[in-house]
């Protein structure tokens, strides 16, 4: 541990001196900010390292003289009734009057054993609730929205090529031919997929996909228990509490079935940390370049969850500020060189993607409309998630923008015990602050209308914001992640306060705060996420027998062309490592392929694509004319199509294959598909 980290370190150690009626206390985040000399004169630490003080520091180190003295006599009152380790009820009595002192046998693992068994804990837990896509990953997917998944597998795929085939990491046309589509706006989880490619080369991007889900849900909990453990918090169970619920809270369970890139958080506590050891550290050149580094891998995670880290972090030491003003002259110089190094450095690094991210081919500025909607209805603060014990998804409906954005949803219960919570431990700056905190990005999270039930109530804070650079990027239900977070920290620090307390009858007290937590957590308890069966990918792809169509500067059609409803076509990509182009797809474009524009889903509109897209879905065949024959034989060129694909299994198939026949001729069957060679149509030699 370094020195700026254990300055930083919320003072267990100092206050474990204290009396046997005292607790810890974390009045003063010692963690968040330096403590000003005004205020805090006893600050026995910082005596030995003051190396200037000539003549009018010679008054102050009078002072703290004294009260080291005080703390000289509560050590010496804790022998009495035993130390904390081996409480009242940790005492077995043997047949006389002799007492022999035990300790339980968690008590006797060292800290790596407990952290082992904790990481273990998670680990089967992410495994419970991704049992059923364990199954069978390749034939199966979240019950709703598929599209989310196989665009991530397709990403994942991606990946492959860029290490094996240096291909360029933030620009692609193995999708959307020919236009392309730019990775740097669309998520491309290069962070993830890169060090994912020995697995997806062995067992395909399916089997990468749930073993990111995974991961995501058991390393974000490991690593904010590892962080609360080390820097929060000393009681193991209120660490464990505390990650336990920043991992699988109901928003992180309703983001696993199709963001693996959202629920992967395991740097965030780290970056938070960090940009807590500023506000006092000694070498803010040093700690500013690590806070930079972990910046840097987690733009290519996720640049909205950084975006997030940075705004709650903001907003978290404004809290803090505001209530004990005095301690920004300590924390001004350190902050602001450590920010700063961070800035240019991850500023260095990050510059040319983020060009290409704004001004690279295909860029957009701003969301779909429809996605800066997405906002918490209130009353989904109360209801329990969808993929929880408790959860009811008919319920849940009207509550949230849709399954996959369930960015809230703490159950009556919890959310009475977190107001719990913040009143009993009121006295505390740092409760005060998160609660701030998780109260501010929950309003944010309403979106730009209120609502309760599904009724509109008044316009929300959103409104105001929206319009502003980057924010106009966000989708506000996602603050609600944030407020998770917060009540995390809050039940951490809720556990640790009970179990320091030091009433007569202490095994009641811990029984009771067990008894709380069950009943607050039991409700929201994670079960597997649903899933459904879905096609496999064609024998004709897997087999390569498309190969002996389609040449590198072609592409394979799959039918229905592949868009933001129809992702199979992707899929067969994916399972080839993007070996063949394919037009269409789901990602995020500007409208009309116009770099620059508002970006939509999908690229630019293909009338005989929603055409097809509609016979899939409702299985009537339109009426076709020599027009929309010569417009959908100019849209094969653009694409500079080598076949037609249709699985014989693929719904209303019939309907579908009719449908092409009429626009380009009889096809054939060949193993599982229908096969159209349009090369003579599409070869501009003719």
């Amino acid at each position: 541990m370094t020195p700026a980290e254990s300055r930083a370190l919320p003072a267990p150690h100092p206050e474990a001196a204290a009396g046997p009626d005292e607790m810890v206390s974390y009045r003063t985040p010692v963690g968040v900010f330096a403590a000003p000399a005004p205020v805090e004169a006893p600050a026995e630490p910082e005596t030995p390292t003051d190396p200037h003080a000539p003549a009018e520091p010679a008054t102050p180190p009078a002072e703290p003289a004294t009260p080291p003295a005080e703390p000289a006599t509560p050590p010496a009152e804790p022998a009495a009734p035993s130390e904390p380790a081996t409480p009242a009820e940790d005492v077995a009595v043997a047949d006389g009057a002799e007492v022999v002192p035990t300790r339980p046998w968690w008590r006797r693992w060292t800290r790596r054993r407990q952290h082992l068994a904790v990481g273990g804990l998670f680990l089967l837990a992410a495994l419970w609730v991704t049992s059923r896509i364990w199954l069978d990953p390749s034939g199966r997917v979240a019950s709703l929205y598929t599209g989310d998944p196989a665009q991530v597998q397709f990403f994942l795929a991606h990946s492959v090529r860029v290490v094996l085939h240096g291909e360029y990491p933030f620009y692609t046309e193995q999708f959307n031919y020919p236009d392309g589509v730019n990775l740097m706006a669309n998520t491309a989880v290069l962070a993830l997929g890169i060090p994912m490619v020995p697995v997806t080369l062995l067992f395909g991007p399916a089997v990468s996909f749930v073993v990111l889900v995974t991961l995501g849900l058991a390393g974000t909990a490991m690593a904010w228990y590892l962080m609360l453990s080390r820097h929060l918090v000393r009681t193991p169970l209120a660490a464990a509490v505390g990650g336990w619920f920043c991992g699988f809270s109901p928003a992180m369970l309703s983001h696993a079935s199709w963001h693996p890139n959202i629920i992967s958080q395991f740097l965030l506590p780290f970056i938070v940390w960090r940009v807590l050891v500023l506000t006092r550290s000694r070498r803010p050149v040093r700690d500013g370049a690590l806070l930079a580094l972990l910046v840097t891998v987690q733009a290519f995670i996720n640049e909205e969850i950084l975006l997030f880290t940075a705004l709650a972090c903001g907003v978290f030491l404004l809290a803090v500020l505001a209530q004990e003003p005095a301690r920004w002259s300590a924390a001004w110089r350190p902050i602001g060189v450590g920010v700063v190094t961070c800035a240019l450095l991850a500023g260095a690094l990050l510059a040319y993607p983020l060009y290409v991210q704004f001004a690279g081919p295909m860029a957009y500025h701003g969301l779909s409309d429809a996605v800066k909607d997405y906002g918490n209805d209130i009353a989904a603060f109360f209801a329990p998630g969808s993929p929880t014990l408790g959860g009811n998804q008919r319920a849940n409906i009207n509550l949230a923008p849709n399954y996959s954005e369930e960015n809230a949803f703490f159950g009556w219960s919890l959310s009475m015990l977190a107001v719990g919570i913040v009143v009993w431990l009121r006295r505390e700056l740092i409760v005060r602050a998160l609660a701030v905190t998780g109260l501010f990005f929950a309003l944010l999270s309403l979106g730009e209308r209120v609502s309760w039930w599904d009724r509109e109530l008044v316009t929300g804070p959103w409104q105001l914001l929206v319009h502003l650079p980057l924010l106009d990027a966000v989708v506000p239900t996602r603050f609600g992640l944030i407020t998770s977070v917060v009540v995390g920290l809050l039940l951490a620090l809720a556990v640790e306060r009970a179990w320091a307390l030091r009433p007569a009858d202490r095994r009641t007290v811990r029984t009771l705060t067990a008894a709380g937590l069950a009943f607050a957590l039991l409700p929201i308890a994670p079960m597997p996420l649903r899933m459904v069966s879905r096609p496999p990918v064609p024998d004709f792809i897997t087999a390569d027998r498309w190969r002996t169509y389609v040449g590198p500067d072609q592409t394979l059609v799959p039918i229905p062309v592949p868009s933001m409803g129809n992702t199979h076509g992707m899929r067969w990509a994916a399972a080839t490592n993007l070996d063949f182009k394919i037009p269409g797809g789901y990602f995020l474009a500007p409208r009309n392929g116009n770099t620059g524009d508002a970006g939509r889903f999908g690229g630019r509109p293909s009338g005989v694509g929603q055409m097809l897209e509609e016979v899939a879905t409702t299985g009537r065949m339109p009426k076709l004319d020599d027009r929309q024959r010569r417009r959908f034989t100019d849209e094969l060129r653009h694409w500079r199509a080598a076949i037609l694909v249709l699985p014989v299994r693929q719904q209303n198939a019939e309907p579908l294959r009719r449908t092409v026949e009429d626009l380009v001729g009889p096809g054939r069957q060949e193993l599982d598909v229908w096969v159209w060679d349009v090369r003579a149509l599409t070869d501009r030699s003719v």
